[in-house]
């Protein structure tokens, strides 16, 4: 594959992570990560399916007690 296309790829997938997800940029103190992680795969989770679910959760906990 030709540079070219290697860039315009690269370019579409770009876009479209922009135009579909929201960042986030959290920061954990040294060992917590690993933490995650190892309670994310116990659960058949990626870290990232973890941290969203987690948060969908005490989300709507917090919305139930409002």
């Amino acid at each position: 594959m030709d540079k070219e296309k290697r860039q315009a790829r690269t370019d579409y997938k770009r876009n479209f992570n922009a135009e579909t997800y929201d960042r986030l940029y959290p920061y954990v103190k040294k060992g917590k990560k690993a933490k995650y992680e190892e309670c994310a795969k116990s659960l058949g989770m990626s870290l990232n399916e973890f941290i969203e679910t987690t948060l969908d959760e005490k989300v709507e906990e917090m919305e139930g007690k409002v």
